[in-house]
Formats: C-alpha cells, structure tokens, sequence
C-alpha cells in the first residue's frame, strides 16, 4: 500500500540555485517593463503640458479690413494710433521741420489711394484734372485748391451720409495723421514705405521716359508703405486740413495736434510728380493758399472715427 506524504519535496542544491536564479530574472524583467512604463507616461504628461489643446488656441489678431464706400468707391484703411515723434527725426530737414516733438494720434481710417478724378466727378459732375491721360484707370485727381477739395468733401459726407443712414465725415488729415500714417505708423521713414525712393514714389528723374518725367501715374502704380497705403510720397501733393504756423511745431500739443487755429496758407505733404528727393521727404512740409492750384496737388482723405460709431454704422455699411 502506497502512503501520500504531505511533505514538500526536496531540492537538490543544483535545482535550488537554478530556481532562485530564474526568479530574480524574472524579477528584473518586471522591473524594467515598469520603469519603461513610467518614464513614457511622463513623457506624454510634460508634452500635455506645453501644447496647447486645440480648442483652446487663441488665433492672431487680424488687422481691419479696408472698407470700401458705396457711393464714389474710396476704399479707406484702418490704422491704428499711437504715439511718435513728429518732424526732422534724421536731422537734414529745414526749419519749418523742427523741433522734432511726440505726438499722439487717435485711430482713423485713411484712403488707401489718392482720391481719383472718377472719384471726384462721381461727386462734382466734372474733372479739373490738367494730366487726365496719366493712365488708362485710377489717375489722382489735380489742379484743386484746398477751397475745393472742401465743396466736394461737403457734398460726398451730405450725399453718403443719407444714402447709408449715418452720423460720420470724410475729411482731410492732420498733418500729424498724415505724417503718422505715411511712416507706416510713426516709423522713422525717409520716404512712404522704403528708404529707397524709386520703390515708393511716382517723381522727377531722368531716365529718359519723358512720359515718366512729366506726369503723375495711376494710384496704386508704386509699391505700399507698411500700412498698405499707396503713394504717400510723390504723385501728387496732398492737402492736410492744417494752417501752417512757422513756430508751431515748439508749442504743438502732444495729443492729436490739428494746426494753428487761423493763418493765410494750409499745409500740403508728401510731394508730387514735378519735384526731387528733398522735396518728397516724409517730414517735408510745404504751405500754400487755400486758393491755390497746380497741376501737380491733389488729396486724399481720412474718416473721422471722434463720434465713435457703432460697429454696424461704420462707413460702407447699412
């Protein structure tokens, strides 16, 4: 008869040691599955945590758009104020160019192009223009005195404004807007854009082109300041609603400065077709009566953004 002993079996030495060995083997396996474990778990929680979930990113702000009216067609940029320093900024201008002195400027939209002379007979039912064949579209509109340019202003806002139901101008620039606005935005610019006049202007040189020399081209033709505001120097010259003063720039307010309350002669910037590189200078300033007119001035022109309008009431929109 067989008897079952409850006894565990004895191992021999060999047997012994070879089990102990196949345990802290598989010991060490274990441990190794889990340390690799941990460090790839960490690793996804340190890339968590620098990427940003997606429905959470903030996308980059983008800048207005240009609006374009519904009455002449001027289309007019968004741009953003701020504060710089006005005047002779590299030190070669003349005296009505200095002191260079800060100013502040409030938002404003401002047309992207010289106003056109389409633009100006859609208003006042004929041209003044001396060079209408300039270009086969979009040349500026020229031979107007600063008298003039307010009789069409006067009629645009009158016609716009009832068309679209609005409380808000068209005007010309302050001769801070203007010159904050051909800087691209206060920047220290010799010329609208580029420190390279042929990139930006349409003006005097010889080249041979007698066409090229003796004309202003089409809005646009040149290349854009960083605004995306075309043919702030040369072209033609601009009005800006300012009187000039000749010691104004030494008591200019700092903020939104506007001219001399009364004078004989109001401020035209940016150059025209006729005149040479000094002339065309960012900070250049030039002044004639308001009865003047030349075949080489002209204008563009800002909206007035002081009344604070409604998104829904900005121009161009009903």
């Amino acid at each position: 008869m067989l008897l079952r002993s409850n006894r565990a079996p004895v191992l021999s030495v060999e047997e012994e040691f070879m089990t102990k060995r196949l345990l802290v083997a598989v010991a060490v396996i274990v441990f190794s599955a889990n340390l690799a474990y941990s460090a790839e778990n960490n690793t996804k929680k340190k890339a968590a945590s620098v990427q940003p979930k997606t429905d959470k990113v903030v996308a980059s702000p983008v800048p207005p758009k240009p609006f374009s009216d519904n009455v002449t067609g001027l289309e007019m940029v968004n741009v953003k104020g701020g504060c710089y320093q006005m005047g002779d900024f590299a030190g070669m201008g003349r005296q009505e160019e200095k002191p260079a002195h800060e100013v502040c400027v409030d938002d404003f939209y401002m047309g992207k192009y010289e106003v056109t002379q389409d633009q100006w007979k859609k208003i006042m039912g004929s041209s003044p223009s001396v060079n209408k064949n300039c270009g086969k579209n979009g040349c500026p509109v020229d031979t107007v005195s600063w008298n003039d340019v307010q009789e069409y202003i006067s009629r645009l806002n009158s016609r716009f404004n009832e068309e679209n139901k609005i409380a808000g101008k068209y005007r010309l620039p302050t001769e801070a807007e203007w010159e904050y606005a051909a800087r691209s935005g206060g920047k220290s610019e010799q010329y609208s854009g580029s420190d390279i006049l042929v990139d930006v202007a349409c003006f005097f040189e010889w080249n041979g082109d007698l066409d090229y020399r003796w004309s202003p081209k089409p809005v646009g033709t040149k290349r854009p300041n960083g605004l995306g505001i075309y043919d702030m120097t040369g072209n033609v010259w601009e009005w800006t609603s300012d009187w000039y003063g000749s010691d104004y720039y030494a008591v200019s307010p700092k903020n939104n400065p506007a001219g001399p309350v009364s004078g004989d002669r109001r401020v035209l910037r940016g150059g025209g077709w006729r005149n040479g590189a000094f002339d065309l200078r960012t900070s250049y300033r030039n002044f004639l009566p308001p009865l003047y007119r030349s075949d080489s001035i002209g204008f563009r022109l800002v909206w007035d953004l002081s009344k604070k309008l409604p998104l829904q009431d900005q121009p161009g929109k009903k």
